[in-house]
This record gives structure tokens, C-alpha cells and sequence, in this order.
């Protein structure tokens, strides 16, 4: 008899790395992250900045804050992305 195998997919997260630059709600925080590219014609180096909403679900976070963030499934109608403990810290 053959045993049915279950094939797991495993799906890498995006992660990013910004700065905490309002705190919209509770256990919501705006982050705003800072990419710096080339010009595709003239290379001069250009930065480019977005913000994210992001779940602080300790809400322990403030304003200035390093963080890095992780997609998650949609928890409201623009928050996509958690905020992820830093390794030896209780977030």
C-alpha cells in the first residue's frame, strides 16, 4: 500500500528594514523605507522612499524606531505587512 506524501510549498517573505515615522491607530505603525537606486540613463543615484502600515502587536513601538517588517495576509484594508521581533528582544 502507498502512503499519500503531502508536498508542503514553502513561500519566503519579503522583509524589509525601515524606520517607524508615525504611529496610525492601535498596534499600527506607519514605516517608511528608504531604497537608493541608480538612474537607468544618467546613473546618478536617486532615493526613493515608501511607506507601509504595518501590525505592532505589542504596541510598544515609537516614533524614530529601526525596525523590519514582514508580509503577512491581509489584516486590514492597507495593512499587509507585520512587524517582526528582533532576535533576543520581546517585541
Amino acid at each position: 500500500m502507498k502512503q499519500a506524501t503531502t508536498t508542503e510549498i514553502v513561500r519566503h517573505k519579503r522583509e524589509l528594514d525601515g524606520v517607524v515615522v508615525s504611529k496610525s491607530g492601535q498596534k499600527t505603525v506607519a514605516v517608511e523605507i528608504v531604497r537608493v537606486i541608480a538612474h537607468s540613463l544618467y546613473g546618478k543615484r536617486i532615493k526613493q522612499t515608501k511607506r507601509y502600515l504595518a501590525h505592532d502587536e505589542s504596541n510598544s513601538l515609537s516614533v524614530g524606531d529601526t525596525v523590519t517588517i514582514q508580509e503577512s495576509r491581509p489584516l486590514s484594508a492597507r495593512k499587509r505587512w507585520v512587524v517582526v521581533p528582533k532576535k533576543g528582544t520581546a517585541l
